[in-house]
């Protein structure tokens, strides 16, 4: 991550940053704080230990707790403790667990108290900029007021900055920073995007990297974590991947993470992989006169129809040009 001038927040501030590999000393001294007598932090742990990877935000995740915790028995015990400003920027590509992870931090801020309800409302550009001057600002202030208790995450928003000053983008950044005042305390906004356009965005409005003290960035996963994701996607499914078909889907994944590394999907694209796959099954098997059970748990390599040459998958298709529409045709015939 690129160093700027918005990652030396005022002193007042707590800035939280980090890269894809945690220190070692932060990692030692974590697990300590998970015993009986942290019940919230205990619960949230449960549902992130069940996520592949992540553990820069694992990490976090009791970083916040130990804050919140201790900055109350400071208060208790007559000591000052410094107003927890808990706005957030999620950095990273699609499918890396942002979104998981802010609806995870909304129940862990309700169970301290912090939050009083807990919920995440997810909104875009196009639920917040409108067609006419006014219209943005009732927009976004709907969506806050839904917020209210919980979290509001905002996916691309970079994106309310790309139509230039005259764009009603601006005026949803406007309405957001003047509702961070207005309902202090009442709200999360967690800001979310890609790395480098998150970067330039916190860049060209002075105002906003103060209001965000901290920052996650979310790597891409490895192969093999893609593979346990895949692994866990298909057992709760109730299938299991065949040896051939494992080995054809790690060697796509590599082919796809070196095309298109940028937008590559991470467990977005493992899920729609999957899903994919266990549609060509139900083809294949349609064409069957008998199957067993192991066959309706079996996913095979054919199952999986890639285009090896470009690194991508007709994943969105019930059925693709090949054997699978093959199999259909001379069923139906």
């Amino acid at each position: 991550m690129k160093k700027t001038e918005w990652e030396n927040p005022p002193k007042h501030r707590i800035q939280v940053v980090f890269e894809k590999q945690p220190t070692k000393k932060i990692e030692s001294s974590t697990p300590a704080l998970v015993d009986a007598f942290h019940q919230p932090l205990r619960s949230c742990m449960e549902k992130l230990e069940g996520l592949i990877g992540l553990s820069s935000i694992k990490t976090f995740v009791h970083e916040i707790y130990a804050w919140l915790e201790i900055a109350k028995r400071r208060r208790e015990a007559g000591l000052m403790a410094e107003q927890q400003v808990l706005h957030m920027v999620f950095t990273g590509n699609p499918g890396t667990g942002k979104t998981t992870v802010a609806r995870l931090l909304a129940e862990l801020l309700k169970e301290m108290g912090v939050l009083s309800k807990g919920h995440l409302v997810e909104v875009e550009r196009a639920d917040l900029v409108g067609e006419y001057i006014g219209h943005t600002a009732q927009k976004t202030r709907e969506h806050i007021k839904r917020a209210l208790g919980g979290v509001l995450f905002l996916d691309e928003a970079y994106s309310l900055a790309r139509g230039g000053e005259k764009d009603f983008g601006k005026e949803a950044i406007d309405t957001m920073v003047k509702s961070m005042e207005d309902y202090k305390d009442q709200f999360v906004l967690i800001l979310a995007g890609y790395e480098e356009e998150m970067n330039r965005f916190l860049r060209a409005n002075p105002g906003l990297p103060s209001r965000f003290p901290i920052h996650l960035h979310f790597p891409d996963f490895q192969i093999q974590e893609l593979l346990q994701i895949a692994d866990m996607m298909v057992g709760e499914r109730e299938y299991r991947f065949s040896i051939a078909a494992k080995e054809r889907l790690s060697h796509h994944l590599q082919q796809a993470m070196e095309a298109d590394c940028v937008s590559f999907g991470n467990a977005r694209y493992v899920r729609n992989m999957v899903e994919q796959a266990v549609r060509h099954q139900a083809v294949r098997l349609l064409a069957k006169r008998s199957v067993t059970r192991e066959d309706l748990m079996t996913l095979r390599a054919e199952d999986f129809v890639l285009e090896e040459s470009t690194g991508k998958s007709n994943s969105m298709m019930w059925y693709n040009q090949g054997t699978e529409k093959q199999i259909w045709n001379e069923w139906l015939s």
